[in-house]
């Protein structure tokens, strides 16, 4: 109860919560959609998802300056990698969430001068930018663990100095594929903020790969990709400890 409070209380909390919404409302609308006699529930449905994706373009606002700060911590990272990316990966989540607010002014009439389509293409291509550079400094941590992973297990079957029976190259090399896939598995079980952060990011690149027509999917993948993403953004800020650290 206490964790679900201070995320309650939380700006990033409230827009995840709104965003789960947002996205569960679009997957149900998918799914309802060809089903005879749910007309009314869809419809319901489209309205609730649009009436949420509105409330959230106030918690945006405040996302503006977090993205900034985001920015001005990673700068300071001591590993060259992630320093990079994590600084690029904000500037463009800052470029996003301003792109965002101009369209959110031009919905409420405040600037129909606006051109819609163009700051719409702006602001999923730096999102997309965003998100991929989030994924290379996944991909970069994930190698470090399985590095560190694999060395551990080099030195155990050293200090065991057992050889296996009938050991071959051939052996090597049809197990190889098998034996990175444990590697990987064993990297992050041993990281779950490294495998929940990954997770979210392969999701929420669905969403702008579809906006800029690189991969088209159907609202019902995307839906499911924002719900899981959001709801790994939900365990994040209930549960501090699960957050990707910048070293």
């Amino acid at each position: 109860m206490d964790a679900f409070t201070r995320f309650s209380n939380q700006t990033q909390g409230r827009d995840r919560l709104f965003r789960a919404t947002q996205y569960t409302c679009m997957l149900l609308r998918y799914l309802l959609e060809p089903k005879a006699g749910k007309e009314k529930v869809v419809m319901k449905l489209k309205k609730l998802e649009s009436s949420v994706s509105t409330g959230r373009k106030w918690f945006r606002l405040g996302n503006v300056v977090h993205a900034v700060q985001a920015t001005q911590q990673s700068i300071h990272a001591a590993d060259l990698v992630p320093r990079f990316c994590l600084t690029l990966a904000n500037l463009n989540r800052v470029i996003y969430f301003i792109c965002d607010t101009v369209l959110w002014v031009r919905s409420v009439g405040l600037a129909s001068g606006v051109n819609k389509e163009k700051w719409q293409m702006w602001a999923a291509r730096h999102y997309c930018c965003s998100v991929l550079l989030s994924l290379l400094r996944d991909l970069y941590e994930i190698s470090l663990q399985m590095e560190q992973v694999a060395h551990d297990r080099a030195k155990r079957e050293e200090s065991s100095s057992q050889v296996p029976l009938g050991y071959s190259v051939a052996d090597e090399e049809t197990e190889w594929l098998q034996s990175f896939l444990l590697l990987l598995f064993r990297s992050l079980k041993k990281h779950p903020p490294l495998l929940l952060d990954t997770v979210k990011n392969v999701c929420d690149i669905l969403n702008p790969l579809d906006q800029l027509g690189i991969y088209k999917s159907n609202p019902g993948l995307i839906g499911l990709g924002c719900l899981v993403s959001s709801i790994a953004g939900i365990i994040t800020v209930a549960y501090p400890q699960m957050k990707l650290k910048t070293h």
